[in-house]
């Protein structure tokens, strides 16, 4: 589905990235862990295109998209669930997903709200609130909603536990687990690294910039390294 090879990114003199190299298999959930400052959000900004890299080749499907401008990545079908939710205020809920079809065609966009709403019973409830009246778990089951209303085919979500409680951490991932089981093709960005390691294929490590660590994720699970800086133990 999606192959990275030496992707660098900088921003100015300072380097985001250094000669990254990963894949993502069609119907995998791959997990990207790593320290704050790793390059983890610089990543999938940039394969959004939202970042320019510097050197490298981003493909979909074998296709270069390292030039393609945010609104026809989107319209390859890759969706970006950002780190922060990035929603919109003032908008309603139902205003918020709808969104996230904007480059859709319409006949369809109304089945697809209504499957969202029994989704995420809880944007049913609120419907017509404001986003900012949400709470933070809310709002982020609102950022995945109008993610999925785009129907990518390949989800980025950067840090969506980041501020939630653990219980509403563990519906959310729910749901990510529930798409990736229905055969999205799903890269997370997570500093949660026991939950991302329970439910990927694979793992990547992020350190300065740099891919220090890689492996299937039943494996990495005991890899030494990774314990020591990322599980604490």
């Amino acid at each position: 589905m999606l192959e990275i090879s030496g992707l660098s990114v900088n921003y100015g003199p300072i380097a985001a990235l250094r000669d990254v190299s990963l894949r993502v298999g069609e119907g995998q959930l791959v997990g990207i862990l790593g320290a704050n400052g790793a390059g983890k959000t610089s990543l999938l900004r940039t394969i959004s295109g939202l970042v320019r890299a510097s050197a490298g080749s981003i493909r979909l499907r074998g296709d270069d998209i390292g030039a393609v401008k945010p609104d026809e990545v989107v319209r390859r079908g890759i969706i970006h669930v950002p780190e922060g939710r990035g929603i919109f205020p003032d908008l309603t809920v139902r205003e918020n997903v709808l969104v996230g079809a904007h480059s859709r065609p319409g006949a369809e966009i109304a089945a697809d709200y209504k499957r969202m709403l029994e989704m995420f019973p809880a944007l049913a409830r609120r419907e017509k609130q404001d986003g900012s009246t949400l709470s933070g778990g809310e709002q982020q089951m609102l950022a995945l909603a109008r993610a999925l209303m785009g129907r990518p085919k390949l989800l980025l979500a950067d840090e969506v536990s980041l501020g939630l409680a653990p219980v509403i951490t563990k519906q959310v991932f729910g749901h990510l687990q529930a798409l990736r089981e229905q055969g999205m093709t799903i890269l997370v960005v997570e500093q949660n690294a026991h939950l991302v390691l329970k439910m990927a294929d694979y793992i990547y490590v992020l350190k300065q910039g740099r891919v220090a660590l890689e492996g299937k994720a039943a494996e990495m699970a005991s890899h030494r390294e990774l314990t020591e800086a990322y599980l604490g133990e």
